[in-house]
């Protein structure tokens, strides 16, 4: 009988009456075995896993990659990228990073059977039918699961549900959230179990979705169980046939050279950020893996020799460690084609399954060898499952450094045996990463940050509702940053750009507008401050207030000096001496809840104005407004009022402004050395959890070119001299049609579209936000409002130095609108347009 036709299901079936139905192609994907298990007598075995089946790399990975782009594409991108993927110890380790991988966007943990010294756990929970109950959660960011996104839960099958919903509602006690997504290889629930998610889903008030690539059933007749270990205890009595005696192969290590700082696997957590990091080294580490295979697989010692057609490599995976050696897998299969050598992969397992060498079966052989990797329940059997008796010419195997003990090497030990059934042993280690312990953070939110401490401002200009990551790295090159977001594989918030540092042409540049621009600032300045003060709820002053003394709550940091210059506005014309915080929004993902929290503890909501700079399309005034009501909505205080003040509205989105012409505000030349020497805000999960505020940096080094209290005074210098002209313009727009119309979103559009950009996010339109693109991105070209003068003199020097292109337009809604180079990677060159692909 040919083995190919044969399902591996058959043998099972026909002795216990055990019958598997469902979808077509499902016997394909399933074969049955026996286990040793006093709670369950069979064993499900996918033939796409890569645990017990050694099968191609690329056929494992793209099986578990295509169910995240499902998952990702059931989410969108805006949750996708608020997502945890969780996957579940031993056995779908690998699979839940592939799923990872699909998502592209979400950090990946997975459970453990291994407890790690200096770790605390995060979590855990038990899974009824196992051998090995006892799953760890031991993420290095602790906060790693808190969040409110949606969380991807991934296993191997989902069977009775037992272990999946038992996780969730575990984790939903501590960390409620909205979503959940379970994702299975195959869905095996029977009809009993079918309806209990749906009923689940209601009882814990969540959504709860399923994706699977296949499903189906197991139907079991009466007394399958004591059958089953009838049917175990009988085949164990008679040994397997021995293998042909052979002389043992060569066992020899292979250095790898695996990245340094990208972790092992997700035992602790493993971000978006370490998966590119590890893809861009697997080419060079699958090169050192086939070096070292070529002689042995040659028949030759020569250095240069190349694996004879038809050579069969196992890449071997250990209990846990599965995606490490999946990746490498990968990418040894590219670099040796099908048609040179056929690469296969599995893993080890702590699961005892019944081998018997029959077609019809699913376990066909298997090695038996002692724990090495000094176990936390005690020393035990370990198995290797259809590698003897595979026919392989080489085996690597790769372990963690924390299995390479001497019981891996002993003379019983899992190096020895591989070498019985195989001319070349290659053994990889990967670095066991053991995160450095973090004290939990206090949940009782800090003070504010104030100078000269945190900022050159004076301490009463500005409280920062933020926390100090002035002694973490966070600075990328330009291009670098560029390329990761607008792949999705960072978000621009996780990082900062390296601070430009003005040349003496530019800070003259600086200077000169300052000195031209400072009274019509002086004039917004007011305008928009008198605007707060007339349109705050008369409710305060009916509770006895002569004055509404509003809280100031700028968005960090392009509205931090605004917010500075209208409390200097209201304490020189009333005498008002009004608080004054900055706090982080990020686009994509709100404000800083914990601010708000903050904010509320401490004045009433009713009361807080969020200042910014300016608008341009209207993106941060559409994120606060959704972040204050998902806030509300998810139990915060209420009553923030989300409309936005800003000195300039050209995009016309906000009711309350200065002015909503396109002009020059001279503090947006710069960047920290005009903001208090403050960087822009940080939101990145290792350094931000539930309990902390948003990150900034104090760039104290900078102090010799710091311009901030400067341009403060000069534009204070003026107020006196625009006072009457701020009355007469407060009491004409109080009286006018103020609503936004949104023109600038809508011009922002037609360009997207008319440059073949379509992503307004590439667009930035005004003064203030092409100044931006030419200090912090990587602009493709400036359009400038023809005609315009010296508020521009600033972006022609920079698109000068940066070799961008300047185009006139006759009819734009802006001064200037800066284009970011669409679909940027390092290798897009030239700076004509010829890179960009329209969707």
């Amino acid at each position: 009988m040919n083995d190919d036709v044969v399902w591996s299901g058959t043998w099972v079936a026909e002795r216990l009456g055990v019958e598997l139905v469902g979808d077509e192609g499902l016997s394909g994907l399933l074969g049955l075995a026996l286990r040793r298990n006093p709670k369950r007598a069979h064993l499900l075995v996918s033939n796409v896993l890569g645990k017990h089946v050694p099968q191609r790399p690329s056929v494992v990975y793209a099986a578990g990659r295509d169910l995240g782009v499902r998952v990702r594409a059931l989410l969108g991108d805006a949750q996708a990228r608020r997502a945890v993927v969780l996957g579940y110890a031993e056995t779908a380790t690998g699979l839940g990073h592939c799923v990872a991988d699909g998502i592209g966007l979400a950090p990946y943990l997975h459970s453990t059977r291994r407890p790690v010294d200096g770790v605390r756990q995060a979590g855990g929970f038990e899974e009824s039918h196992s051998h090995a109950t006892s799953h760890l959660l031991l993420p290095a960011d602790r906060q790693l699961l808190a969040g409110n996104g949606p969380l991807v839960l991934v296993d191997d099958e989902f069977s009775t549900g037992n272990t999946v919903l038992n996780t969730i509602r575990a984790l939903h006690e501590r960390y409620p959230r909205e979503r959940y997504v379970i994702v299975a290889l195959v869905d095996m629930r029977s009809p009993q179990d079918q309806g209990r998610l749906a009923e689940f889903a209601r009882e814990i008030g969540a959504r709860v979705d399923l994706i699977a690539m296949a499903s189906g059933t197991v139907r079991l007749p009466d007394g399958v169980l004591e059958k089953g270990q009838a049917l175990v205890a009988e085949h164990e009595a008679v040994a397997l046939p021995a293998p042909p005696r052979r002389e043992r192969g060569s066992v020899s290590r292979v250095d790898l050279g695996w990245p340094a700082g990208v972790p092992d696997g997700g035992r602790h957590g493993f971000a978006p950020e370490q998966r590119l990091a590890l893809d861009a080294a697997l080419p060079g580490m699958a090169a050192r893996i086939a070096e070292a295979l070529a002689p042995g697989l040659a028949g030759s010692a020569g250095p240069d020799a190349a694996p004879r057609r038809g050579a069969r490599v196992l890449v071997l995976g250990f209990e846990e460690l599965m995606y490490a050696p999946l990746a490498l897998g990968v990418a040894l299969e590219e670099r040796l084609p099908a048609g040179v050598a056929e690469v296969r992969y599995s893993t080890t397992t702590r699961s005892p399954v019944l081998a018997v060498d029959d077609p019809g079966y699913a376990i066909r052989s298997r090695l038996v060898f002692p724990a090495h990797d000094d176990p936390a329940d005690g020393p035990g059997e370990r198995y290797a499952y259809n590698v003897a008796g595979g026919g392989f010419d080489a085996i690597v195997i790769v372990v963690d450094s924390a299995g390479d003990r001497p019981e891996l090497h002993a003379p019983d030990g899992l190096l020895a045996q591989l070498a019985v059934h195989a001319p070349q042993v290659l053994l990889a280690v990967v670095p066991s990463y053991v995160p450095e312990y973090v004290p939990e953070r206090p949940s009782m939110l800090p003070e504010p940050l104030r100078g000269p401490d945190f900022s050159s401002y004076a301490a009463e200009d500005v409280g920062w509702l933020l926390q100090d990551l002035s002694d973490v790295q966070l600075e990328a090159p330009t291009e670098e940053r560029e390329e990761a977001i607008q792949s999705g594989g960072a978000h621009y918030a996780e990082s900062l750009p390296v601070e430009y540092q003005p040349s003496p042409q530019y800070q003259e540049l600086f200077h000169a507008a300052l000195g031209t621009s400072a009274a019509r600032i002086a004039q917004a300045v007011g305008t928009v401050t008198e605007t707060v003060l007339a349109e705050l709820p008369d409710s305060r002053k009916r509770a006895g207030t002569p004055l509404p003394r509003p809280v100031l709550v700028s968005l960090a940091r392009a509205g931090t000096p605004v917010g500075v210059l209208m409390r200097r506005w209201a304490q020189h014309r009333h005498g008002l001496d009004l608080p004054h915080y900055a706090v982080s929004i990020v686009r994509g993902r709100g404000i800083d809840a914990n601010a708000l929290r903050w904010l509320a503890a401490h004045h009433d909501p009713a009361d807080v104005v969020f200042v910014d700079g300016w608008t341009g399309k209207g993106a941060i005034t559409r994120e606060l407004a959704d972040a204050v009501k998902e806030f509300e909505e998810s139990g915060g205080p209420v009553g923030f009022n989300p409309e936005i003040a800003v000195l300039a509205d050209p995009g016309s989105c906000v009711r309350t402004y200065g002015t909503r012409e396109d002009f020059l505000i001279p503090s947006a030349c710069l960047n920290s050395t005009v903001s208090g020497l403050i960087s822009r805000t940080v939101l990145r999960a290792d350094l931000v959890g539930p309990d902390d505020f948003h990150g900034a940096k104090f760039y104290r080094e900078l102090a010799e070119g710091d311009v901030s209290v400067d341009f403060l005074d000069a534009v204070a210098a003026h107020f006196d001299e625009v006072t009457e002209t701020v009355d007469a313009q407060v009491k004409e727009l109080l009286s006018a049609d103020r609503a936004p119309t949104w023109e600038g979103w809508a011009a922002v559009e037609r360009i997207s579209e008319e440059y073949g950009i379509h992503d307004v996010n590439l667009v930035k339109p005004g003064v203030g936000e092409t100044t931006r693109v030419l200090l912090r991105r990587v602009p493709w070209k400036i359009l400038a409002r023809a005609g315009a003068g010296a508020d521009l003199d600033h972006v022609r020097l920079l698109a000068e130095q940066r070799g961008v292109p300047v185009e006139e337009v006759d009819e734009l809604h802006y001064t200037c609108v800066g284009l970011i180079h669409p679909k940027f990677t390092r290798g897009a060159t030239g700076t004509d347009g010829k890179a960009v692909a329209a969707k």
